[in-house]
């Protein structure tokens, strides 16, 4: 399970006693995620989620994270909303960590990916992007492209025994992606990790119920976030590329936000840094979490095989895009 910091009993009721939602019913933890510490909190009045913020957190980013979720809501975007103390504050402590009482969202991730979950993404991501326009607080992407060299020299000799060669193929792609990586393109507020198990769809529909999940929120090209998008939610599990998938995702979107010629030339290059940033921060994972740890990391090749197909585009028409 991801509960890496253990809350008691009179540890919780002391902690909702902040707050005016009622008393504690009961608490368990959350098995999903890998960052932070997450429980199911019914109280009284509703069902909630703690969290608690883990090391690999910034505490200096939360600020950033409470207020876009608290943007968002108002604009309308189905996601979790920061519950407020009873003196105004969303941001507390919790046994020695950061924490915060988020809403909790009915819905479920789908199993199984089909065409409309990825039609109801391109509709949800648009309107995100759109919504976070004015949005006035600033983070940077540390993820993206400058931030990929750290990584790299931190797993660099153990690349090979992942896959032989694979740390000459990862230098000779950031180098590649680092002299033709597009910066002259629509920026804003990206999601970054809208992967299918931070989606939430009611069974047997179409539209997006709910977006989860903002801890890698920042700002870059709205653009990238379309390609992590399509990384994580148009490959099949024998990882081929599902292209009608592609098409419902950048279709719906567009109806919502047009793509400007340059973002629709430069998916291809986004498509391959977005491969390389997972292939990176989970070869990472991989090379350095302890065989003991409670949390399995994800393997790399995933995202190994993914890299090779975008490097053989050459225009996104391989995406379904005219």
């Amino acid at each position: 399970m991801a509960v890496y910091t253990d809350v008691s009993d009179e540890d919780i009721a002391r902690f909702v006693a902040e707050y005016d939602i009622g008393d504690v019913v009961s608490f368990k933890g959350i098995a999903e995620g890998v960052e932070n510490t997450n429980f199911l909190l019914q109280t009284t009045e509703a069902p909630f989620i703690l969290t608690l913020y883990e090391k690999r957190v910034n505490p200096d980013d939360l600020p950033f994270y409470l207020g876009l979720m608290d943007h968002l809501s108002a604009k309308g975007l189905n996601c979790p909303t920061p519950i407020h103390g009873t003196d105004g504050v969303a941001l507390r402590r919790l046994c020695g960590r950061p924490a915060a009482i988020t809403s909790f969202l009915q819905g479920m991730s789908p199993r199984r990916i089909l065409p409309h979950h990825c039609a109801g993404l391109g509709i949800a991501l648009a309107k995100l992007h759109t919504a976070g326009l004015d949005f006035e607080m600033y983070l940077p992407n540390a993820l993206s492209v400058k931030g990929w060299r750290g990584l790299v020299e931190s797993c660099r000799e153990h690349a090979d025994d992942v896959e032989p060669g694979l740390g000459k193929m990862i230098g000779d792609e950031i180098a590649y992606l680092e002299a033709h990586w597009p910066h002259d393109l629509p920026k804003g507020v990206i999601h970054a990790d809208l992967f299918p198990d931070n989606v939430f769809f009611f069974p047997g529909k179409e539209d997006v119920s709910g977006l989860i999940d903002f801890y890698f929120a920042c700002n870059d090209l709205l653009c990238y976030d379309i390609a992590i998008c399509m990384n994580a939610w148009c490959f099949e599990p024998d990882n081929s590329f599902n292209v009608t998938k592609a098409k419902h995702l950048l279709s719906q979107y567009g109806k919502v936000r047009s793509l400007t010629d340059a973002e629709i030339a430069a998916l291809p290059i986004l498509a391959r840094g977005a491969s390389l940033r997972f292939l990176l921060t989970r070869l990472y994972d991989w090379v350095n979490t302890p065989k003991d740890a409670l949390v399995t990391p994800k393997n790399p090749r995933e995202y190994i095989n993914k890299l090779r197909f975008h490097q053989r585009v050459e225009s996104a028409a391989a995406y379904g895009l005219d």
